[in-house]
């Protein structure tokens, strides 16, 4: 990639940051002071002032990936802030995750926060929520398609930005071969990532894993290490793929480096270890946080984030220079 569209890249994503910041910075000015409820929301507004709302946080996440432990936990934040009750329910199929929202829907929600990983499935009833006055906002997944469901705003990275990253980052480390570990057959954001590192590292070669099977995760990326050799780089979409890929590679006897997406606190430490050379952060517990937040800023003041566009959290890497910084915050259970 050349130097210019890099520029503009670091330029896109400094600017959105900032403004995350600043709408983190306003929201806070209004805060009071508050009891903290047993709902994970607050009794008198937790540090607002303001009414309690009722939230529906609805994700695509699977059983026991820690990476979505990230985003509620933000969640929970805003909404112990903005005295908000938040509702938090997941599933990684698509049609199950519709009715999920249609749930919330008949609850009369005063918002709903939802990923939208598998757009087609979610599109009737998102849009069915925002055509019956229930403001909408999206968060990590369908950077692609939450405009067209008139949803308010994206919480998230532009994955293919990211895996272009990814890509380069590759490059630069003098990779000769990657594979690309996608544990979500059907999921847009995972194939993106993958796309966008074979577009600036073209030697890439996908696998699909079931990802809520790990003994059979590890099964095939040792297999297929065993079978090609020349894979020098073993590249997950997520912080417990990477931990297994690990052991992967000790089991087929290789010497290709695990690099990933997405951290959690086992992987900070794998960092800096050196077991995993690197991660790509989106931040999700920020997504969490800006997703509640700007629908209470939303039904509160009438603000709206990110002027029709996505609201960038990533990508960042973190590696052995920087992760001395992110620790003490994964120990906390929030990076």
């Amino acid at each position: 990639m050349t130097k210019g569209r890099t520029v503009v890249r670091t330029s896109r994503i400094s600017l959105v940051a900032a403004g995350a910041l600043t709408a983190l910075a306003l929201a806070a000015c209004s805060s009071s002071g508050g009891k903290q409820s047993t709902s994970g929301g607050t009794a008198n507004a937790g540090n607002a002032g303001t009414p309690k709302m009722t939230v529906a946080l609805i994700t695509h996440a699977a059983p026991g990936d820690t990476f979505w432990d990230l985003v509620r936990k933000g969640a929970e934040a805003a909404a112990k802030k903005d005295n908000v009750d938040l509702q938090y329910q997941s599933d990684p199929d698509g049609a199950n995750q519709a009715n999920l929202v249609q749930s919330a829907i008949d609850k009369k929600v005063d918002g709903i926060a939802v990923t939208l990983a598998k757009p087609d499935a979610m599109k009737a009833n998102v849009m069915k929520a925002v055509q019956g006055g229930i403001p909408v906002v999206a968060l990590n997944g369908g950077i692609d398609a939450w405009k067209s469901m008139g949803v308010l705003g994206y919480f998230g990275q532009d994955e293919k930005i990211a895996g272009e990253a990814a890509g380069e980052r590759l490059t630069k480390d003098g990779a000769k071969k990657a594979l690309c570990v996608i544990q979500e057959q059907g999921h847009v954001g995972l194939e993106a990532r993958c796309d966008g590192v074979k577009t600036t590292f073209p030697n890439t070669e996908k696998i699909y894993v079931t990802g809520t099977d790990m003994p059979s995760v590890q099964a095939a990326i040792t297999s297929k290490l065993q079978q090609d050799p020349s894979i020098d780089h073993v590249l997950t979409l997520g912080a417990p793929f990477a931990l297994t890929a690990i052991k992967s590679v000790k089991d087929a006897n290789s010497s290709a480096k695990v690099v990933t997406f997405d951290t959690n606190k086992d992987l900070v430490t794998a960092i800096k270890n050196g077991q995993v050379d690197w991660a790509v952060d989106q931040q999700p517990y920020l997504q969490g946080y800006l997703a509640v937040d700007s629908l209470w800023l939303y039904k509160t003041n009438g603000n709206m984030l990110g002027g029709g566009q996505a609201t960038l959290t990533g990508p960042a890497f973190i590696d052995k220079t920087n992760v001395a910084a992110v620790e003490k915050f994964a120990g906390n259970g929030t990076r």
